[in-house]
């Protein structure tokens, strides 16, 4: 009777496995939304917890069948054998499910991740906006054009790493068919924008540094002739000083 009812329980026990596999492991699962990816994850999760729970069950009836191969080896050994194609299903389930619970916890990762960086981004992008905006209608002075060209070239020496990490974590989750009609999306309006507003700043830049060069040969000049006027000056006062002829002043001077 003992080795019925272990024979029934292993039984059961490949049956419940069977089932575990179908329902965990066989399924299509499409993940088109957040909602449904972290879905996915939770429910491979608790099928991982219950299938390592099953671990005392399979133990205990390793024992029972020991047991009863010590005492009666004709029935032992032919449930000896059951069990062990039940060992091997049951290992190579929980190898499997643990296998999948890691991939899908590592895709939510790389999603989350994603979404991190696009947030980075985002926030530059802002502030890049916001500092080419700053450039517009300045003031002619030297000063405040020399401060704008400055600000708007700290922004722009944003290094590219957040959208290389952005740019892989996108094509790696569209690769595997999961949320790709949103991250596509996504990817389509960041990338749109920063090209704008990487182009419009580059225009600004370019714009300023022009505008600020042409204000310093302009301020070279003004200097220059403040120098000669000075210069003039001084010897036009010379002239009147030493009451002399105007006539016999140098060309310029008259």
């Amino acid at each position: 009777e003992k080795a019925v009812n272990l024979k029934k329980d292993l039984a059961e026990m490949q049956e419940w496995m069977t089932q575990a596999e179908e329902e965990y492991l066989e399924k299509d699962f499409e993940y088109k939304s957040p909602e449904e990816l972290e879905n996915a994850v939770e429910e491979m999760k608790r099928a991982k917890e219950d299938v390592l729970q099953k671990e005392v069950r399979v133990k205990i009836l390793k024992d029972n069948i020991k047991m009863l191969a010590a005492k009666v080896p004709s029935s032992g050994q032919d449930l000896a054998t059951e069990l062990n194609v039940v060992l091997e299903n049951y290992q190579l389930l929980c190898n499997r499910i643990r296998g999948k619970c890691h991939t899908l916890e590592e895709v939510w990762s790389c999603w989350i991740e994603l979404l991190q960086y696009l947030d980075l981004e985002t926030t530059w992008l802002n502030s890049l906006e916001e500092r080419v905006q700053m450039t517009e209608n300045l003031p002619e002075k030297l000063d405040a054009i020399n401060d704008a060209l400055e600000s708007l070239e700290s922004v722009l020496r944003h290094p590219a790493d957040n959208r290389t990490q952005i740019r892989e974590l996108g094509q790696t989750l569209i690769d595997g068919g999961i949320l790709d009609d949103i991250i596509s999306e996504k990817l389509e309006v960041f990338n749109a924008r920063y090209e704008e507003l990487s182009h419009l700043a580059v225009s600004r830049q370019i714009a300023l540094e022009q505008q600020l060069q042409t204000m310093r040969e302009t301020d070279h000049m003004l200097q220059v002739l403040q120098e000669n006027l000075v210069e003039l000056d001084r010897q036009l006062t010379s002239y009147l000083t030493d009451r002399v002829d105007a006539f016999q002043m140098p060309q310029e001077a008259q």
